[in-house]
């Protein structure tokens, strides 16, 4: 048995935090702990999970201090987190937490220490979007894999999982959307077995609440320069995990 941690980064989500905690509940009848990390909503995202966490033991909030951004807010709940699996879920129903046990299976079989959900894999179903986020996208990642040597399909993808002492022993110091790469880059560094798994995506337009944008995917460039190039293996962990 493995003991597994859900962090959820959240901004002005109130429509589906509810939601997504119950999906989480359904998908992962016994985690460890779902960790809400509420980034300084102006919302009632942070009283919305608190009354839900009053009925369900395994969930908590954490709040930050105005609005840091996600990977500020994902961050603080690896730094919370206590279990042998972590992994990242966003707010806002793009990501189908039934899609969890198929990502968590390689580490807990022992084949794999991270695994990334795929976008681009075979899938089970994909909302038809925006044609320059996925031409950003593969660009992005053609430009990261040719700086780590790893073939990923979608390093930008909302679903990740780690081996808890990884992800807990990283340093983690990008902004905003930042966290993406900077993860690629590290778990590089590393040598971890990196799996991929095909996951369900429900995408949403910017009306809908959508928030990455154009200046965002500049700080990628920047952040995959950086991170492959200027950052020690050494300097990318306070400890070295062991594999």
């Amino acid at each position: 048995m493995v003991s597994i941690s859900v962090i959820v980064p959240a901004y002005n989500e109130e429509t589906t935090i509810a939601s997504v905690l119950r999906a989480l509940l359904e998908a992962l009848p016994n985690p460890l702990e779902i960790i809400i990390v509420d980034d300084g909503s102006t919302d009632r995202t942070r009283e919305l999970a608190e009354e839900f966490g009053r009925d369900h033991a395994q969930v908590r909030v954490i709040r930050l201090n105005g609005n840091q951004g996600k990977t500020a807010a994902l961050k603080a709940g690896f730094a919370a987190s206590t279990g042998d699996i972590v992994i990242v879920q966003d707010a806002d129903l793009e990501y189908d937490p039934q899609d969890i046990p198929n990502l968590i299976e390689p580490i807990v079989a022992g084949h794999a220490d991270v695994v990334f959900g795929s976008r681009f894999l075979v899938k089970r179903a994909s909302r038809i979007l925006y044609f320059h986020h996925y031409l950003a996208n593969r660009s992005l990642t053609f430009f990261s894999n040719l700086l780590t040597n790893l073939n990923f399909s979608d390093i930008e993808t909302g679903y990740k999982v780690f081996r808890g002492e990884i992800i807990r022993s990283m340093v983690i110091d990008s902004q905003r959307f930042g966290f993406e790469v900077e993860v690629t880059a590290k778990v590089a560094k590393l040598g971890c077995r990196v799996y991929e798994v095909p996951i369900s995506y429900h995408g949403r337009t910017y009306e809908e609440g959508k928030k990455i944008g154009f200046w965002d995917g500049l700080a990628a460039l920047y952040y995959v320069l950086k991170y492959n190039l200027f950052c020690s293996r050494r300097r990318a962990f306070v400890r070295q995990p062991k594999l």
